[in-house]
């Protein structure tokens, strides 16, 4: 089933949350200049957005950055910064939303008896680069050195020489474990010489409250031009342990009349949801496949995907309420085919003034609405 899972935006702003010690933060900027001297607004017109979302946990923070210009989606950056014991890592996948892969940066260090070593890797399409490095001192010597591979630059032209894997580098396979919401998320990342190839994670044992016998395990499988969903159900007693849903019926038969028999056939899943809240942070995330209305954030739109971030906070002067929506529609079959963007801001100045800002992008056709407006009241 060539579907995304709803727990995939929400694996893409943060990989996991922990027990203890979790956050969830991020900025919203906008620029909007409009060109007073233009005749026709659609080049008059300069918008750019970057939402950035960052997850931390456990001592590691995860993070993405999309950023969206006039004339679509032109970047999206992913990052994750932490330590495992002494070593500490950095690493950062550069992807462009058209289906390119940029390149991964991944640095990493450690301090053992007075000498620094560093490492930094960085892969682009068909080359890389690796840099090794080593630094002490004592009172009277220092050193330091530096041993690299690869070529000192990187050209994305074919025909220019050297444009190939170096070290006979074949590729590399990331496996981690870690929860969010209520599933345990087993993961798999894949790069090869070419660079991102598929990123993979899987959840077992998701159970439904009204169908506890019942349990699903669900793969989402990403890759740079496709995603793929597989749902494998199982029998089992379970309850469910957070806010986790599907939307299913059962196809039954007869049952009207005398001599008619009920027969109680297959059980067709056409929906699932999820939503938890972090750190004062609440995410909602639904996929509907079904037919007729469509239910949650859904309803009343033609997409069958959507993931929500909202917040409800005191801001500076009194409660600030911000709110992302995200839509993908039913073509949207690859991981940066998002349809529209929506977001929505309230501030409440002072008991008597409320400002609010509100706005809509659609991907295909570009910015749709830009609102602002305020409440005044008095005796």
């Amino acid at each position: 089933m060539k579907r995304a899972l709803v727990l995939s935006l929400a694996i893409i702003f943060g990989l996991g949350v922990a027990a203890f010690g979790q956050t969830l933060s991020g900025t919203w900027t906008v620029d909007i200049s409009i060109d007073a001297t233009q005749m026709n607004f659609a080049t008059a017109l300069d918008f750019s957005s970057t939402l950035t979302v960052n997850y931390a946990v456990g001592g590691w923070t995860f993070g993405s950055a999309t950023t969206f210009i006039d004339t679509g989606w032109s970047d999206q950056v992913f990052t994750a910064v932490g330590s495992l014991g002494a070593y500490l890592f950095d690493s950062t996948l550069d992807l462009d939303p058209a289906g390119a892969f940029e390149k991964w940066i991944v640095e990493g260090g450690v301090t053992m008896g007075g000498m620094t070593f560093g490492m930094v890797f960085t892969l682009y399409p068909n080359d890389l680069t690796l840099d090794i490095t080593a630094s002490g001192s004592t009172n009277l010597v220092t050193i330091s050195g530096t041993l690299s591979f690869g070529h000192l630059a990187y050209s994305v032209d074919p025909a220019v020489p050297g444009d190939n894997c170096d070290l006979d580098w074949q590729g590399i396979t990331i496996t981690a474990g870690f929860p969010f919401c209520c599933a345990d998320i087993a993961a798999t990342i894949n790069f090869t010489c070419a660079g991102f190839q598929y990123a993979k994670f899987c959840v077992t044992g998701l159970t439904v409250a009204n169908i506890p016998w019942l349990s699903l395990d669900a793969c989402l499988l990403f890759e740079l031009e496709s995603k793929t969903l597989t749902l494998t159900p199982h029998i089992a007693l379970g309850e469910v342990s957070c806010d986790f849903g599907l939307y299913a019926d059962i196809v039954t038969t007869g049952g009207t009349g005398p001599l008619s028999v009920l027969t109680i056939g297959d059980i067709v899943i056409s929906g699932i949801d999820v939503g938890c809240t972090i750190g004062g942070v609440d995410f909602y995330g639904i996929s509907y496949w079904g037919a007729g209305a469509k239910p949650s954030i859904l309803a009343g739109t033609p997409y069958w995907e959507a993931y929500k971030i909202s917040t409800d906070d005191d801001g500076c002067c009194g409660p600030f309420t911000f709110d992302i929506m995200v839509f993908f529609d039913v073509n949207s079959l690859s991981l940066f085919d998002i349809a529209e963007f929506q977001a929505d801001m309230s501030l409440v100045v002072a008991s008597q003034f409320k400002f609010t800002m509100g706005l809509t992008y659609d991907v295909v056709n570009a910015l749709q609405t830009w609102d602002l407006g305020f409440i005044v009241t008095w005796p």
